[in-house]
């Protein structure tokens, strides 16, 4: 049982609204939004968490109240006109019935936001200023577009009241209009609405007075706010206790959801978003803080991963309520597990940071490592039993192995895992040899249990050949044998190491160092800190524009910061041509991409990343021998279907079915292989 479960457990009553427990999830942006409305997907991702036994669960984040504050960045939901109120009915009675309290966040973001999408308007502010996150130069607000923006507040808290939901926020966090107003550095204006502390609180006081004068004493309405900005010449946390205690004197709001930092360029928005490089709850002081001097309750949200960080953060009275916000988006059934006594089920977020990289390159939000989250229409979260039991066999030990095993072991089959080296992990245990990203391992340490405790056979330091599985009689195989290290197509490649090499301690290069990235991704940022953390002269080459070109908002700069630290050199725009020896040292030859001249470096080593090619000779060796040729149908998985072949009963075709899954197919990442493994194996 989790140490201090109960203080959890316990409801939470606000204004007459009470919420069954103290676990919730932050308004965010998932992106899941469709014309400007929570339509089925986005019902159906918030409803699975209230299926899950969490007490409030919050959409919407950054939910405009606006036409010039478009919500259509991130596909996010507009509360700009009545016609949102049918969803919200919708919605609020679809959580309900599982006995969850529903909320939404609205906002204007001024300056947070890009003219140059939706209705094309220019962004405002209260001066005229740059944000270097959204490049935006905004429009000086008047008096006149204060008044209605203010009644703009209004008419959406209306809104939320009029659907059933059972409160709302404001966003005065992460740089939005209402702290624009607070903040020195946005706000030098001459008017009421500038110069003093005092003066720059007006605007938020003049909202929430107009929200509530709409819906009345009785509803619930609260404000996210940060604690501290973290940032040079930014409010500091004696600034936001006096605004926290300032609003919540007057009555205006009804909690508080207190969380650290700010967002106004790329390294504070990582920073406010924390990964796996930060500690658990680095923030909760934060919170904890502005709940020593405010009389209505905290709600926390920032990295809060673990029951257990969580019910400390509750029973030591840092926070009211705990949000834990990622960890849902990883397992939406935490609570339902932690009540039925199963917390050694609950699949940990790791803070990978995949789903919120994913929205700010305009993907939609999905976790590393459960492919289910947000795709609840077609994908299970709870794996159904299959009418007739098959033997099954899996090759390959990596997180896709794991994962087809755990499925096909919940659907009932009998599943044999085969894994040829002494461990289960794959890949994946070789990234987290990496600096910062040993968390990492979190994901197979999961998926191990889990197949372990659904029994299934598991022959490590065994490598499958026909006959070892010809010997089980499947009637299924699927081999999950992923990738191996591509040396890439340079003259002279086979005197490079790999990526690979390196963090497996296989070779440990010393001096200087040329690590070569043709993917963008962790793999080779990552190795380049790893050599200069061990004392490695380090130059970074890519291909791409920029170093680490498809790491995403809340990784990308934290890499950065680091290689910066380290004193990396960073060379974008540079293509490795070859590579050949010259006495004990290498000469590395480069191109750059954009006028073709050429380069060349003396290194100790040369060290590539150039993703992997398949291990897929056992796949080839079965493929003629099997029912289906070794193919899986596209349409079926698309749709949901049972493969062609998976048919059972009388005159069916004897023989088994070879399906291949993740890297054995094409290098891609964790989620596909986990993915692949899901969509396939949930109907065989």
């Amino acid at each position: 049982m989790i140490a201090n479960a109960e203080a959890l457990l316990k409801p939470l009553t606000i204004k007459g609204l009470t919420i069954r427990n103290r676990v919730m999830s932050t308004s965010h942006a998932p992106s899941f939004g469709k014309d400007g409305k929570p339509q089925e997907r986005y019902q159906l991702y918030h409803e699975e968490k209230a299926k899950g036994g969490i007490g409030l669960t919050m959409f919407g984040g950054s939910s405009s109240v606006s036409m010039d504050s478009p919500a259509a960045p991130w596909n996010q939901i507009s509360v700009a006109d009545d016609s949102v109120v049918p969803f919200f009915r919708q919605f609020s009675d679809r959580i309900h019935q599982h006995g969850a309290k529903l909320m939404i966040q609205l906002t204007h973001m001024g300056r947070r936001t890009k003219w140059d999408t939706e209705n094309w308007f220019p962004v405002k502010a209260p001066s005229v200023t740059r944000e270097p996150a959204s490049r935006s130069v905004a429009k000086e607000l008047e008096q006149e577009e204060i008044d209605r923006i203010i009644h703009d507040f209004a008419e959406a808290a209306r809104r939320c009241k009029e659907g059933g939901l059972d409160g709302c926020e404001i966003s005065a966090a992460h740089g939005h209009l209402v702290d624009q107003f607070w903040s020195s550095l946005t706000n030098h204006r001459t008017d009421k609405y500038g110069g003093s502390l005092e003066n720059r609180m007006r605007f938020g006081i003049e909202v929430l007075t107009a929200m509530r004068e709409a819906v009345g004493d009785d509803y619930v309405i609260g404000m996210r706010m940060t604690g501290d900005e973290m940032l040079k010449g930014g409010l500091t946390a004696e600034d936001l206790i006096a605004i926290a205690t300032e609003y919540a004197g007057r009555g205006l709001v009804d909690f508080l959801n207190v969380m650290g930092g700010q967002a106004r360029d790329h390294i504070a928005h990582a920073v406010s978003l924390p990964n796996m490089s930060f500690p658990v709850a680095p923030y909760l002081p934060i919170a904890s803080a502005v709940k020593r001097e405010v009389d209505v309750p905290i709600f926390h949200a920032q990295r809060v991963t673990d029951l257990a960080t969580g019910a400390r953060a509750v029973a030591e009275g840092h926070v009211d309520m705990v949000a834990m916000t990622r960890a849902h988006i990883a397992d939406p059934h935490l609570v339902k597990k932690l009540t039925e006594g199963r917390a050694d089920d609950i699949r940990q977020c790791i803070g990978y940071g995949y789903c919120i990289d994913r929205i700010y390159i305009g993907k939609d939000a999905l976790c590393i490592q459960n492919a289910a989250t947000g795709r609840e229409s077609t994908m299970p979260h709870v794996i159904a039993k299959a009418e007739v039991r098959k033997r099954a066999v899996v090759v390959g030990g990596g997180v896709g192995g794991l994962e087809a095993a755990r499925v096909l072991a919940e659907r009932g089959h009998e599943v044999t895992l085969f894994e040829k080296t002494d461990r289960l992990g794959g890949q994946v245990l070789t990234a987290a040899k990496a600096t910062w990203r040993e968390a990492l391992t979190g994901i197979p340490r999961w998926l191990v249990a889990q197949v372990q405790k659904l029994g299934v056979d598991i022959r490590l330091n065994t490598e499958a050949d026909d006959a070892a599985i010809f010997a089980l009689s499947p009637d299924i195989v699927i081999v999950a044998t992923g990738g191996l290290p591509n040396r890439g197509e340079a003259k002279g490649a086979e005197n490079a190491v790999s990526t690979w090499d390196v963090l497996e301690g296989r070779v440990e290069p010393a001096g200087t160092v040329l690590v070569y990235d043709e993917m963008g991704d962790h793999n080779a940022v990552s190795t380049a800190e790893h050599l200069a953390k061990k004392g490695c002269l380090v130059e970074l080459v890519t291909h791409d524009r920029m170093i680490g070109e498809d790491i995403g908002g809340t990784n990308q700069p934290v890499h950065l910061r680091e290689l910066y630290k380290l004193g990396v050199m960073m060379t974008p725009n540079m293509e490795l041509i070859e590579i050949y020896p010259e006495g004990n040292r290498m000469i590395a030859a480069l191109r750059n991409t954009m006028t073709d001249a050429e380069e060349e470096r003396v290194v100790d080593h040369v060290v590539v990343d150039y993703g992997t090619v398949p291990v897929d000779g056992i796949h080839f060796a079965l493929k003629d021998g099997s029912k289906n040729k070794g193919f899986t149908d596209l349409a079926s998985v698309v749709e949901g279907r049972p493969q062609p072949f998976e048919v059972n009963g009388a005159g069916a075709a004897e023989g088994y079915t070879l399906y291949r899954i993740g890297d054995a197919v094409a290098g891609r990442n964790i989620h596909a292989a986990i993915y692949d493994a899901l969509r396939l194996c949930k109907d065989l």
